[in-house]
């Protein structure tokens, strides 16, 4: 099985800063394209970040210029730095990954439970 596993998140005043962490364990072959969501109390899930295995990285209009997307290919992890924070940043954050299992297999996306971000006023 694979499975994402995110942790940093937690309370943070306005202005403030976090990183998230999201790494990737189980049975992996590799991994094509990885990606952050959140979904604030009330709202549906939103897309805040991703990237693509031809190195492309992209972003929501609403967190653009204060996160940034990174990644440790070797560990199957990936960051999400989240700079300037505001109170609408408020959310839960899930991390995904787009797994190929084996050589030549399905390529099939896996999420993680989430982490919650609190910024406060």
């Amino acid at each position: 099985q694979v499975q994402p596993v995110e942790s940093g998140g937690g309370l943070v005043q306005v202005g403030g800063s976090l990183r998230l962490t999201c790494t990737v364990s189980g049975n992996i072959f590799s991994i094509n394209n990885m990606a952050w969501y959140r979904q604030a109390p009330g709202n549906l899930r939103e897309w805040v970040a991703s990237w693509t295995s031809g190195g492309a990285t992209n972003y929501a209009d609403s967190v653009k210029g204060r996160f940034t997307f990174s990644r440790d290919n070797a560990e199957n992890t990936m960051y999400l730095q989240m700079n300037s924070l505001k109170p609408e940043d408020t959310a839960v954050y899930y991390c995904s990954a787009e797994v190929r299992r084996t050589v030549g297999g399905r390529k099939q996306w896996y999420y993680g439970q989430g982490t919650q971000v609190t910024v406060s006023s």
